[in-house]
Order: structure tokens, then C-alpha cells, then sequence
């Protein structure tokens, strides 16, 4: 059974048909590519997938599951998270809090316990501040957990919302172009780091990227939208010589 299957899906603003009968199948484990022009459609889907949208026509199913329609909560609470274009980050809460924040559709307690701080309230925190520490150790970032994260140079940002996303144990994680604005040494540990995800989290990736370098070294399939229509889908390398891709992207 896929991980993520998509049929059909279709949403139109205006009149405007910004993703038009676009259906993907991704296996469970794949690192996957969405990749095409700028305004393709690229997270418009992505907003789809997690609710921020709902779709004109078309079906999302998440592991067998039919989740088309549900709002962004109850998608996360079925295993998918995301990070966003431009980092959303709690830039003036340190690092290690902005972890704990994804864990909040997992533990919980009473407002009584949190006010009296009782014994429910105290375990709960440990158990976030372990588990947040463990993901961030995975990042490398455990030396920063005190920092404020918006004091944290951009590429650990990155980092940490990877990590943020993580804490609310997803499946199936959407990174939409995590490499943007890094630099080249940067772009490289990414890679790694995204790798490193997919297996030690047994984690489905679905990424969005208009680096081509990032894309061709990671992505074992793609597909590629062009005005909200598919144009091509395989195998990467199958993909990345399409000739129609190739002139998508030369006349972007």
C-alpha cells in the first residue's frame, strides 16, 4: 500500500485552475521531488495535502486512509508535517521550546495541572524535554537549546524546523524548499541531513526544490508541474533529460 496517494486533485481560485488533475503516488520510504517554474502550483498542492486548502475535486489518502477535506490539525494527527518556504519559526522562544511545541497533538495535561504545576504537569515536561533533546541531538543543535532560536544562523534554522516538524511524529514529511538561501556548503549538509532522516525516522519525504543539484542527488522520483498541470513523472534521471522539462525550466 502507497504511503500517500493523490487522484485527481484539482483547485481553481477565481476561475483560475491553480493545480489542475494532479495525481501522485508515493511509495512508503521514498524520497520524493515536486519540482517546476516559479507559480507551477508546487505549494498550492502542498497546501492541500495538509488542509490549508481544501480541494475543488480529487482524493488524498494517506497510508489507505481517505483524508481529503480534513482540516491541517486532524492531518498532522494522521502523520503528516511540513516545513514552510519562508522559516516559521517562535523566533524569540529558545530552541528547545520551539521543538516542545510540535509535540502539543501528543502529551498532554490539565490547565489545573499546569497552573498548580502537579505531578501530571512535571511529567509531562520531562518527557518533552527528553524527547525534544534527543531530536535535536540528531541535528546537532543540543549545544543551542538555550538560544534563542532567532539568534541561530540561518542554515541551523533550517535545521530546526525539520526538527520542529518531527516532534509531531509524522509518516509522510513536506519540506517546501528547505534549501532556499543556503550556500553551497550548506546546500551539502542538508542533503546528508535529509538522508539521515528518511532513515533513521523511517520517514517518507516529499520535497519541493529548484535546486537542481539538491534534487538530482536525493530524489529518487519526481514530478514536475508546470501551470498547475502535470508535465512529467518518473524516475529522476528519466525526468531531468524530459526535453519538455528541460524548456520549462529554461524559460522560467
Amino acid at each position: 500500500m502507497a504511503m500517500l496517494e493523490v487522484k485527481n486533485l484539482s483547485i481553481s481560485f477565481g476561475g483560475l485552475h491553480a493545480v489542475d488533475d494532479f495525481s501522485v503516488t508515493i511509495e512508503k520510504g521514498e524520497l520524493y521531488g515536486l519540482i517546476g517554474p516559479n507559480g507551477a502550483g508546487k505549494t498550492t498542492v502542498f497546501n492541500l495535502l495538509t488542509g490549508v486548502y481544501k480541494p475543488t475535486e480529487g482524493k488524498i489518502s494517506l497510508d489507505g486512509k481517505d483524508i481529503t477535506g480534513k482540516n491541517t490539525i486532524e492531518i498532522n494527527r494522521a502523520g503528516i508535517a511540513r516545513t514552510f518556504q519562508n522559516i516559521r519559526l517562535f523566533k524569540n522562544m529558545p530552541v528547545l521550546d520551539n521543538v516542545k511545541t510540535g509535540f502539543h497533538n501528543r502529551y498532554r495535561y490539565s490547565t489545573v495541572s499546569g497552573i498548580l504545576r502537579l505531578p501530571r504537569y512535571r511529567q509531562v515536561e520531562n518527557t518533552l524535554n527528553e524527547r525534544a533533546m534527543e531530536i535535536l541531538k540528531v541535528f546537532d543543535l543540543d549545544k543551542e537549546a538555550a538560544i534563542l532560536a532567532g539568534n541561530l544562523p540561518y542554515g541551523k534554522q533550517r535545521k530546526l524546523e525539520i526538527a520542529r516538524a518531527l516532534a509531531t511524529e509524522p509518516r509522510l514529511l513536506l519540506l517546501d524548499e528547505p534549501a532556499a538561501g543556503m550556500n553551497p556548503n550548506e546546500t551539502g549538509e542538508l542533503m546528508e541531513t535529509i538522508r539521515f532522516v528518511r532513515d533513521h525516522f523511517d520517514m517518507t519525504i516529499l520535497l519541493i526544490e529548484h535546486d537542481m543539484r539538491l534534487v538530482a542527488g536525493i530524489c529518487e522520483k519526481l514530478s514536475v508541474l508546470n501551470f498547475g498541470r502535470l508535465l512529467a513523472q518518473g524516475e529522476t534521471a528519466e525526468v531531468l533529460s524530459n526535453p519538455d522539462v528541460i524548456t520549462a525550466y529554461l524559460g522560467e
